[in-house]
């Protein structure tokens, strides 16, 4: 087979391995020039992943267009996977040099599965998604490679048009795109385009300000993904028979993905997708399964207090050595809040907690006792002994002190004012009195970014501010109060777990009284001072004035 030649000029200075990783601010991934197609020398491997069912046809057209790619064979594999086709497919006779065929079981079938069932077996440092009704151009592999040689954290999407032609021959095919004329095989005025996918490029900047709605464009008939950051989110979710390339691309943004489109890495779709075919009734159900699992889909999650497998916020409280009455005050501010789409974990050492059987209200720990017996059966809180590093794949975290108590509208608007500022960290300080006592609302992304890019030695919250920005508010402008302050949680003629109206007035004028007082105290520490300061001199000028004594008269 003919295998065409690829540059082997020495590496551009773009590829020159950098000592630090790049740094991308949310996705504008500007900071990152790749070279000119045919102008590096790679050393990357990548791993293609085609599943199919059926349409030996067509696969054998995309098998002969990667037979005739620009990135050097020795780099490439393809790995075939039949999804259950009777008869089973065949690899043809013009095939890329290192290609594998496999099989999904018959208990185990659907395209995550199958991609799945290649993902085990892939050697790549990179990961490319294909379908099997794909042909792709002769430089689309190299498009896509020349990016992840930059950054070691990217999803990389491809440009397709889709076509309803009658089909070439495999030669013809290979004979075109190892000459770099595979826009001659089809008509271009009769193809159509990905239309949302160039929609959201024009509107984003190519994704540069798409922010947390990157993810969207992970779409498995024309995407790559660093094989490590893959292997970290996780395999495709077999759960999901249709949008599982949306779901895998949100939670590969949750552990750090910046996602590029390349417009250069061009393939043609022989057919219609199934939402050109049938978008309404493909819409229709992945509205049900899809947005339990992808929390930034704010857009379909519209019923004011549904819960969701994947929560939007997660609230983290570590009650050891907190008392009951502070651990829950913080609790039940929480889950009486108007967000209602997060979850609740509470850290402790729930494991290795003993009640006393006859007089349990003197058991060692009593108070982590209280908690767990108080919570335990609400579906919205957890019991965990340690919290990992990251919340993926809910998209924000709250650490929040025991005994600080969000009002009912504080946490939907300080995670829409991070969202909206694309804040990685929102710091809220709570008591500086001796200490400064905060609460940390996190961006799970940003925060993988921040591990992924961070040097050794380097704070992270430093790294999350080149990656994403750092912010702080003042706590109680936001709606904290001290648990000793907050109003307790009340069921209102509705229902709903509403502060009381006289309870809201008391803790506003609570607040403007304790503002009233601070600036009092202040007043009166500044007047204390200026006084000692009067004294002072008063004493010193006194020291200063000559003794007069009266004179004696003489009579």
């Amino acid at each position: 087979m003919n295998q065409p030649t690829h540059p082997t000029t020495e590496p551009t200075s773009a590829m020159t391995p950098a000592r630090k990783a790049p740094r991308i601010r949310h996705n504008d991934y500007s900071v990152l020039t790749p070279p000119e197609i045919g102008s590096w020398r790679p050393h990357m491997r990548v791993s293609i992943v085609i599943a199919v069912y059926g349409h030996q046809e067509k696969l054998d057209l995309t098998l002969a267009a990667l037979a005739a790619q620009s990135y050097p064979s020795h780099l490439m594999e393809v790995i075939v996977v039949d999804d259950g086709t009777s008869p089973p497919l065949r690899l043809p006779d013009l095939v890329p040099e290192n290609i594998r065929l496999l099989r999904t079981e018959p208990g185990s079938r659907g395209r995550s599965n199958a991609r799945n069932t290649a993902l085990a077996v892939a050697e790549g440092d990179v990961v490319h998604w294909l379908d099997g009704d794909m042909v792709p151009h002769h430089d689309e592999v190299e498009a896509h490679m020349r990016w992840h040689h930059l950054a070691d954290y990217l999803v990389v999407m491809g440009y397709v048009r889709y076509v309803e032609e009658e089909l070439p021959t495999p030669a013809e095919v290979h004979a075109a795109v190892a000459a770099g004329a595979a826009d001659k095989l089809f008509d271009y005025a009769a193809s159509e385009p990905h239309k949302w996918i160039v929609d959201l490029a024009e509107r984003t900047d190519g994704l540069r300000n798409a922010k947390d709605m990157a993810y969207r464009v992970h779409i498995t008939n024309a995407a790559s993904v660093n094989a490590r950051l893959l292997r970290a989110a996780g395999p495709l979710e077999t759960e999901l028979v249709l949008g599982e390339d949306t779901e895998l691309g949100y939670r590969l943004a949750q552990h750090g993905a910046a996602f590029v489109l390349e417009p250069a890495a061009r393939s043609w779709h022989l057919g219609r997708s199934m939402m050109m075919r049938d978008g309404d009734n493909v819409s229709r159900y992945n509205r049900v399964f899809v947005p339990d699992r992808v929390a930034h889909m704010r857009w379909q999650r519209t019923h004011p207090r549904r819960q969701w497998l994947v929560p939007y916020l997660e609230v983290v409280v570590h009650a050891e050595g907190a008392s009951y009455e502070d651990t829950r005050a913080t609790v039940d501010g929480v889950l009486a809040g108007t967000l209602h789409d997060l979850r609740v974990t509470l850290v402790g050492p729930w494991s290795s907690l003993t009640e006393d059987r006859r007089t349990p209200q003197h058991s060692p720990n009593i108070d982590l006792l209280l908690v767990h017996g108080l919570y335990r059966n609400d579906g919205r809180v957890r019991y965990v002994e340690e919290v990992g590093p990251s919340a993926a794949p809910t998209p924000y975290r709250l650490i929040c002190p025991p005994g600080w108590v969000p009002g009912p509208e504080t946490l939907r608007k300080l995670v829409a004012f991070a969202s909206e500022h694309g804040h990685g960290l929102v710091s809220v300080a709570l008591d500086e009195t001796d200490v400064v006592v905060a609460a940390r609302l996190e961006h799970t992304g940003a925060f993988a970014r921040a591990r992924i890019v961070a040097e050794p030695g380097e704070d992270l919250d430093d790294v999350v501010d080149d990656v994403a920005g750092t912010y702080w508010v003042d706590g109680e402008s936001w709606g904290f109060l001290p648990a000793s302050e907050a109003p307790e949680p009340r069921l209102s003629g509705s229902g709903h777990a509403t502060p009381r109206p006289e309870d809201v007035a008391v803790r506003r004028e609570a607040a403007r009284l304790r503002a009233e007082n601070e600036r009092l105290a202040r007043r009166v520490a500044q007047l204390t001072d200026e006084l000692a300061r009067l004294r002072q001199a008063r004493g010193s000028a006194r020291r200063r004035l000559p003794i007069l004594r009266p004179r004696s008269r003489r009579l």
